[in-house]
């Protein structure tokens, strides 16, 4: 098969190979899955520049979790049914050395969630880490119908779609832009109100709209916006943070904790997998009725993945970046 993998870390172009590996072959319990679109995130680039001091994890990766294809083979104990069904694949890096980006990978079957025909595969293979992060946000601490949910950076890839679901399952959701510029993007249909985080004091300006706080804040940059959390936050309201711009990042412990506020941090290689299989299947329906929608950023063919890897490492720009795998 033709995939893209390295063998050392370091920089994209440095490092990223392009070429032919064996077919891999999927064993008990598993799928193959003949990849069409590869989803890159943040981590798998991370991984690949040892960020934090992570080593390789194995001698050979084949980078990236996210993906969408047809499952094309299957292992015993897996419904032969499922030969030939389209699919979004999440997971397939995870504690494993061989992802997406490349013709064929192979995951558990219950990683390889069927995708409705009306659904694009760009959509399919943007689902993965983003979507289950958000959904492990929103839903983690139990329902939100009726709740008020702040989402910070709603334009990014993880925050959109936690506003999404939250929205989907009943919450009202308040967000946040790091500029005034970016109101402008923000899904009303969603958003109830959204607050600029450049523009006079946003804590005011979230106060107005829920004045006795919030109850589900998501978070993306702790160490920037842990003062203003405190101020807009409910009694026994509830951070969810999967990001961070500090590693050693400050929080005003006490009135938080005169608060009851809960601090939930997320990492989500290591959510519990009945909560992966949860998202999945949320994820899905939603996306099934309209109700979630990923912007699509560039696609890059596997040639140049190492452009694509850049492109995430600079930011990613306005949307998602997907690698496409040749047929």
């Amino acid at each position: 098969m033709l995939a893209s993998w390295y063998d050392d870390q370091g920089l994209a172009a440095d490092v990223l190979h392009v070429g032919e590996l064996p077919d891999p072959a999927p064993g008990p319990g598993e799928v193959r899955v003949r990849v069409t679109v590869s989803g890159v995130n943040p981590g798998d680039t991370k991984k690949r520049r040892g960020w934090l001091g992570s080593s390789m994890p194995y001698p050979r990766v084949i980078p990236h979790s996210d993906a969408a294809g047809v499952i094309d083979a299957v292992g015993a104990q897996v419904d032969a049914h499922r030969v030939g069904q389209r699919v979004w694949v999440y997971g397939a890096q995870s504690y494993r050395p061989f992802g997406t980006a490349a013709q064929y990978t192979v995951v558990p079957d219950h990683q390889a969630v069927p995708l409705p025909d009306h659904l694009s595969d760009e959509l399919g293979a943007s689902l993965g880490i983003p979507g289950i992060t958000a959904h492990r946000t929103v839903f983690a601490d139990g329902p939100v119908d009726g709740r008020l949910v702040l989402v910070h950076g709603v334009l990014g890839g993880v925050g959109s779609l936690a506003a999404q679901l939250a929205h989907w399952a009943g919450a009202t959701v308040i967000a946040t832009v790091r500029r005034t510029a970016d109101l402008g993007r923000v899904d009303a249909a969603v958003v109830s109100h959204a607050v600029a985080l450049d523009a006079g004091e946003p804590a005011a300006a979230i106060r107005s709209y829920a004045p006795r706080g919030v109850d589900r804040i998501i978070e993306v940059a702790l160490s920037d916006n842990a003062d203003l959390d405190n101020a807009v936050a409910a009694q026994g309201a509830v951070i969810a943070a999967y990001a961070t711009r500090a590693d050693h990042t400050e929080i005003p412990f006490w009135p938080l904790l005169f608060n009851n506020v809960t601090l939930r941090l997320l990492g989500s290689d290591d959510f519990p997998a009945e909560a992966k299989r949860q998202a999945a299947r949320d994820l899905t329906s939603a996306a099934a009725v309209g109700d979630l929608t990923v912007a699509v950023g560039d696609c890059y063919p596997l040639d140049d993945i190492a452009k694509a890897h850049d492109h995430v490492d600079a930011g990613g720009g306005h949307g998602r970046i997907l690698v496409t795998i040749p047929q």
